[in-house]
């Protein structure tokens, strides 16, 4: 299959890539040159856009300002890049004749997990969003503007979670209800490309979690008595290295219509986050000093 995937250089872009490249005819385009930036263009570059998209069969389309841009980029350009640049995108990609379209959205857009003194959200592609900023409002706005093309194209819309390197203890429980390794987020975008649609569909994804929505009001209350019953490993790493369990979770990622329609695990755990920091892995940062 030959494939186009925008913001190619960025961290989840380039273990897509990298996922991909040895199957398939792959192509990064990114405005930011790269190994994995064969095509160095804007989303605003319709030439250059067209130019690669010739002869393409599904687009992965990662490119875009996120959070981290919010208040130092103007609103506007969250909305040029993020809703029309993914406009433009799928125009020129049906143009083409391309049939797949796979989009890396975000859980953001579902705002703020539970208030405190409430049991953890239980979220799933069920659940309304939430958005609060113009990042999650901007992505939310592309995914519906994508939903429009679904009467000719095969659109996938992938809400991933964290997937970022943090402080070590929190990025190991985070991949029990709110975060997930990019290359399971690669093998997400991978799985997604068997479906030739027409149509338009959402998956969380999100790392496993062993928690059930029984647990929910006990994970706002009590979350390490319920991780030592559930994860009785993480709970024994933890105590080992002299790390304390959260005492309240307010949220939880449902990976499983994902697992079930795409055939699609999560691999990564709390064990890799840990045996990352041993090896010294810019993926995960040292824990904070109290």
């Amino acid at each position: 299959m030959k494939i186009l995937i925008t913001g190619s250089t960025g961290r989840v872009g380039r273990a897509i890539y990298a996922r991909l490249r040895h199957d398939h005819d792959v192509t990064g385009l990114d405005i930011v040159p790269s190994p994995t930036a064969n095509v160095v263009a804007s989303l605003g570059d319709e030439r250059a856009m067209a130019t690669a998209l010739r002869g393409v069969d599904a687009v992965i389309h990662v490119a875009a300002l996120h959070a981290p841009h919010v208040g130092h980029r103007p609103d506007g350009d969250f909305e040029a890049i993020n809703v029309r640049g993914t406009q433009r995108l799928a125009r020129l990609a049906l143009d083409a004749g391309v049939k797949r379209f796979v989009f890396t959205s975000t859980t953001a857009l579902y705002g703020s997990g539970a208030a405190p003194g409430e049991g953890a959200s239980w979220v799933t592609e069920e659940t309304t969003p939430r958005p609060k900023t113009i990042y999650h409002r901007t992505k939310l706005a592309a995914e519906e503007a994508l939903e429009r093309h679904g009467r000719a194209l095969a659109v996938t819309s992938l809400r991933m979670s964290r997937c970022f390197p943090e402080p070590a203890p929190l990025m190991a429980v985070y991949r029990l209800h709110r975060g997930i390794d990019a290359r399971d987020v690669a093998d997400a975008h991978a799985a997604a490309l068997a479906w030739d649609g027409p149509g338009f569909r959402k998956y969380v994804i999100s790392g496993a979690t062993p928690f059930a929505v029984t647990d929910a009001v006990g994970l706002g209350a009590d979350a390490a008595a319920i991780i030592g019953r559930r994860m009785p490993a993480l709970a024994a790493a933890f105590a080992a290295r002299g790390w304390h369990l959260p005492q309240r979770i307010d949220r939880v990622y449902d990976s499983a219509r994902a697992a079930a329609d795409l055939g699609w695990r999560p691999r990564y755990g709390f064990e890799e986050v840990l045996a990352e920091l041993d090896r010294c892995s810019p993926e995960v940062l040292p824990p904070l000093q109290s």
